[in-house]
């Protein structure tokens, strides 16, 4: 399995690189994946020259590919005026529209202040939603005073675990020992969940045959 690594980090060394090291050594503490990351730093010029042509690089292109062909995502950017990078958008925008359509993807940012940790939230995960990613439950956000703290170690462990878990689900029995199976809310036959197992057969009333009844009451 293949684990690529997004980093929009642009010092060296870089706060958000080291967040994604964390992040990537967590996954693969529970997965057998061959990881690689993407400096986005390191393509910035060739993004740009990509939206004024419309052609790839050699190593831009070999980056996207690489991206669309991974079996989990690690995205992580710094925060720049409250949400995402413009590097980081400029990637994501570049990339081709199918090539993240049900890809687990595990989402960190980093930042100067605890103030941005709803980035996660109002900007990473609507984005990776629009790309019909698989926006993993838990993102994680670390702030300057974060580093060295135990609930960010938690919070690393937390994620990396679900992404590896994404990454190789359960088959067979297996899947009865998945901790989040039970979770799992049975659906009626439109889809909403219910409290009822479609497998053991029901009958269907229509809700106009319902409110039909009340008035007759």
């Amino acid at each position: 399995m293949k684990l690529i690594v997004v980093s929009a980090g642009l010092s060296s060394p870089s706060s958000t690189r080291l967040l994604a090291d964390r992040l990537t050594a967590a996954t693969l503490s529970h997965v057998d994946a061959e990881p690689e990351v993407i400096e986005l730093r390191d393509l910035a010029t060739d993004i740009a020259q990509h939206f004024v042509t419309g052609f790839p690089s050699a190593r831009l292109a070999a980056a996207l590919d690489a991206v669309a062909a991974a079996d989990g995502l690690i995205a992580v950017t710094p925060v720049f005026a409250g949400s995402y990078s413009g590097l980081f958008k400029s990637f994501f925008d570049v990339i081709d529209k199918d090539a993240l359509t049900g890809k687990p993807v595990l989402l960190g940012a980093t930042g100067g202040t605890a103030r941005h940790s709803l980035v996660t939230e109002h900007a990473l995960r609507p984005l990776f939603t629009y790309l019909r990613a698989l926006a993993l439950p838990t993102a994680v956000y670390a702030a300057s005073e974060d580093w060295g703290d135990e609930g960010l170690a938690r919070r690393v462990s937390r994620a990396g675990a679900e992404l590896a878990r994404f990454m190789a689900p359960a088959t067979g029995d297996a899947a009865l020992n998945v901790d989040t199976a039970g979770a799992i809310a049975p659906r009626s036959l439109t889809g909403a969940i219910t409290s009822v197992d479609p497998a053991g057969g029901f009958t269907v009333v229509p809700f106009e045959q319902r409110l039909a009844a009340l008035r007759a009451e």
